[in-house]
């Protein structure tokens, strides 16, 4: 099921939820985010990457992302923007608004619990209240969910009426935003990765019949197949004839649909995602890098070095010894 190799992904990356800014703006009023590698030192140290995401929980406002060309965004309630590659960005009552980046919000996050009140008023009557979360994962050496999503993800206020999931979600996220009863930082780190994750389910859903990507790929019927066999057996000693046998096309047909869909040929997706995988174990267990080179499918220690170290541009030990000093810290 697709759903399964999302979250095959996902436990693989590392998502976490990290902070929550409760926003109270009163118009006109203009927030600017700079590249999200800027602000993970201040809310989230130690992550590879931060995703930024706004929920709009009343009133209205515009998004942009900065020197796209692209149009703004009109944000009503219940619409959630999210920007996955960390890109600059502006939210803003009236759209094409700019200002200078305010990094003194952030101060207080190393030294209170979330979420974090912030207050903007630009003296009109006009109020929108927003909750600003930030989403840590990796995205080194491997990651497909980040990769193949847009610039900026916007769900629109439809897709939160009635008694829908994400409309729940959203409902309970300010209700532990708003009420600070004890534990909401651990509460809220959990509801943002559930956030996240079926804002991606909505975009998949949203996706038109001809779109191309992974996200796209887990839906047709011969590329979900050789991506979930691949995920089930990574260590299978896979070879691109076996793997077109077993789903069911030509050599040539599967190599030709993976790589225009994907970007790579099935073998270096394959070789990727080991990297991923190794890449979790080198820094969750103590397990000996033979070992892990073995477990993911490499008969050679040597031969898994070479690949790790192409693909991370550092070596399995080396990568070990920095997630350790990330731990200790």
């Amino acid at each position: 099921m697709q759903e399964d190799i999302l979250s095959n992904v996902l436990r693989s990356v590392s998502l976490s939820g990290a902070v929550f800014f409760d926003v109270a703006a009163s118009s006109p009023w203009v927030a600017e985010a700079p590249p999200a590698a800027r602000l993970t030192p201040l809310v989230m140290p130690g992550a590879q990457h931060v995703i930024e995401y706004h929920v709009v929980t009343s009133g209205f406002g515009w998004a942009s992302l900065l020197d796209s060309g692209n149009d703004p965004v009109r944000l009503a309630p219940g619409s959630v923007i999210m920007f996955p590659q960390g890109e600059p960005h502006t939210l803003s009552s009236s759209p094409n608004m700019r200002a200078s980046p305010d990094f003194a919000i952030f101060d207080q996050a190393g030294d209170l619990s979330p979420p974090f009140y912030v207050e903007q008023f630009g003296g009109g009557p006009d109020e929108t209240r927003m909750i600003c979360g930030f989403l840590g994962c990796d995205v080194t050496p491997f990651n497909p969910v980040i990769q193949a999503l847009p610039r900026m993800v916007h769900v629109p206020s439809g897709y939160s009426a009635g008694d829908g999931w994400l409309s729940n979600l959203i409902k309970t996220i300010m209700k532990e935003t708003r009420k600070r009863r004890a534990g909401a930082g651990s509460v809220l780190s959990r509801l943002s990765e559930l956030l996240f994750i079926e804002v991606v389910r909505c975009h998949m859903e949203a996706l038109p019949g001809d779109a191309i990507g992974w996200l796209a790929a887990l839906s047709d019927r011969h590329l979900g197949r050789a991506i979930r066999l691949l995920h089930a057996a990574p260590n299978r000693a896979w070879t691109l004839d076996a793997l077109a046998r077993e789903v069911g096309v030509s050599r040539t047909v599967l190599v030709t649909r993976f790589t225009q869909n994907l970007g790579v040929a099935p073998m270096t997706y394959l070789s990727h995602w080991r990297m991923q995988l190794a890449s979790k174990m080198l820094s969750t267990s103590d397990a000996s890098i033979a070992r892990i080179a073995a477990d993911i499918g490499y008969e050679s220690e040597a031969a898994f070095s070479r690949t790790f170290k192409r693909c991370t541009g550092m070596s399995p030990g080396a990568w070990r010894g920095k997630c350790s000093v990330k731990v200790s810290n």
